[in-house]
């Protein structure tokens, strides 16, 4: 179906201007070719939200340590969320860990299983981050394999247990981590110990993924790096975003070379991170950040854009752009991200009288209203594209 969206705040590559948007076929278009027509007088007319990096399903999936329900009902769940704010590209990242329980292999191979099946009815593009922690050694052959997937997951190297094992940021957490697994913190360190003691297999295992993900065409990401030294190292490898750095220097190493730096949006929204982590919002403006992902919290990309910048503010295109434009680059997508002639049509009309609280009135997922607030409903025509 085509689309005509009037009177609406369109935003370009640098700023808003009041414009008609046409909707021909699924992409962006510069001319009408007929269609149903939305008064959008008072809204924001968007690029839809790419979110490259989020595990908030995992609530839908274990609301409570040890309460699990079905996975297909958790993404139709998750995928009403999405679109309700915003979020019209998603990668689900899930974690193939060495642990029992949440993020065990077995739990991905059902997750991955679950998402095949629903994905073509799923409103929101819903695709896969493989957040591999490196010492699943066992996980990975199911891990390369899961590579030639279409469409091609985002792999992430992801080491969450040296800093276990080492007493760093993550030994904090090792409670909720037990708990997360099913297992007493007794059991859960003797399992710990016992991974620990494969560590010299580590590096030859990270470098044969990646060999495969760079084979392949993935999207190689390096999560957690600690120092420069670590970016270039991961950087050699093909790892192209660094993804969560854990100091500014890390993060400053990745923009001298113009990759792309990814952080939390809920960071921006918090006012921190609520583990110690780099403040999202000073790394914007010094330059070294340039993609938002929701983490843990959907709502987060919406309105982390409109902390760092409103409507009517001259940054408000760039802000935009970490929850878009850029994160449609990171990922490899270059059909989405801008309200370009020619672009997948991936759409969000934003009330935001309110700057504090934005508010989604209408998702368009390419070209399909996928979601519409009441308000929207003005329309019998609208109303009946909308029931359909």
């Amino acid at each position: 179906m085509n689309w005509i969206i009037r009177n609406g705040a369109v935003l370009g590559a640098e700023r808003l201007d009041r414009a008609d948007l046409f909707i021909n076929e699924g992409r962006v278009s510069g001319r009408a070719s007929g269609g149903r027509e939305i008064d959008a007088e008072g809204l924001l007319v968007l690029s839809g939200i790419v979110d490259i990096h989020g595990d908030g399903f995992e609530r839908q999936i274990m609301p409570r340590p040890g309460v699990r329900f079905d996975v297909g009902l958790a993404l139709r769940d998750t995928d009403r969320q999405l679109v309700a704010n915003g979020i019209t590209t998603a990668f689900h990242g899930v974690t193939v860990s060495w642990e029992p329980g949440l993020r065990s292999l077995k739990a991905a191979e059902d997750f991955v299983t679950a998402l095949l099946a629903a994905r073509p009815h799923l409103a929101c593009d819903t695709r896969l981050h493989l957040r591999w922690e490196t010492f699943a050694l066992d996980a990975l052959p199911q891990v390369t394999d899961w590579l030639a997937l279409d469409p091609k997951p985002v792999v992430a190297l992801n080491d969450h247990t040296t800093g276990s094992v080492l007493k760093g940021t993550i030994a904090r957490k090792i409670g909720q981590m037990a708990e997360r697994s099913g297992l007493s913190r007794e059991d859960y360190m003797t399992l710990l110990d016992s991974v620990w003691a494969r560590r010299e297999e580590v590096a030859g295992a990270i470098e044969r993924l990646a060999t495969a993900a760079r084979d392949n065409g993935n999207v190689l990401l390096a999560h957690d790096e600690a120092s420069p030294d670590e970016r270039r190292h991961f950087r050699a490898m093909g790892a192209v975003s660094s993804e969560f750095p854990l100091t500014l220097e890390t993060a400053a190493e990745a923009r001298s070379e113009g990759e792309h730096v990814i952080l939390g949006a809920p960071n921006v929204v918090r006012g921190g991170s609520h583990n110690g982590a780099l403040d999202a919002t000073t790394a914007i403006r010094d330059g070294l950040c340039t993609v938002l992902a929701s983490d843990y919290h959907y709502p987060s990309p919406l309105h982390a854009a409109f902390r760092l910048a409103s409507p009517e503010d001259e940054g408000f295109a760039k802000a935009w752009a970490l929850v878009s434009a850029n994160a449609a680059a990171a990922a490899g997508l270059s059909d989405r991200g801008r309200l370009e002639e020619g672009a997948r049509a991936d759409i969000v009309l934003v009330d935001a009288k309110d700057v504090r609280h934005p508010k989604v009135v209408a998702t368009f997922v390419g070209g399909r209203l996928v979601y519409s607030a009441a308000t929207l409903l003005a329309s019998e025509s609208v109303a009946a594209s909308a029931a359909a």
